[in-house]
């Protein structure tokens, strides 16, 4: 068995908490759409700037897209980027975990009732 690194021990500590471990969930996904997006580009041969004049965009809202992970996408966005590139985008509904469900029904309740429980 080898030995975790610090690095690892950190990053259990941190998404051992349910909350914690879904914001890490989710910018990790919002980091591979953009680096699916960079890899696709290379492959077609297309610089940045190619890939945003056959959509209509801006070669730096290009690099945003890629690089950060932070980008609020649309639906439209993602299709007409990948499409761009001759590639389908899917959507495939995944049940949430039960601390995920747990705690949006009590976000709901504490929102309804306007107290903490």
């Amino acid at each position: 068995m080898t030995r975790k690194t610090n690095w690892q021990r950190y990053y259990d500590e941190q998404t051992s908490q349910p909350g914690m471990r879904r914001l890490v969930e989710d910018e990790m996904r919002a980091l591979r759409i953009g680096v699916q997006l960079a890899k696709l580009r290379q492959a077609a041969g297309l610089s940045q700037t190619q890939l945003a004049a056959k959509v209509g965009m801006s070669a730096p809202n290009i690099s945003r897209i890629e690089s950060n992970p932070e980008q609020n996408l649309t639906l439209q966005t993602l299709v007409k980027l990948f499409g761009a590139l001759d590639h389908e985008v899917t959507i495939t509904p995944q049940r949430r975990r039960r601390a995920a469900r747990n705690s949006a029904r009590k976000s709901y309740r504490v929102a309804r009732s306007g107290n903490v429980e």
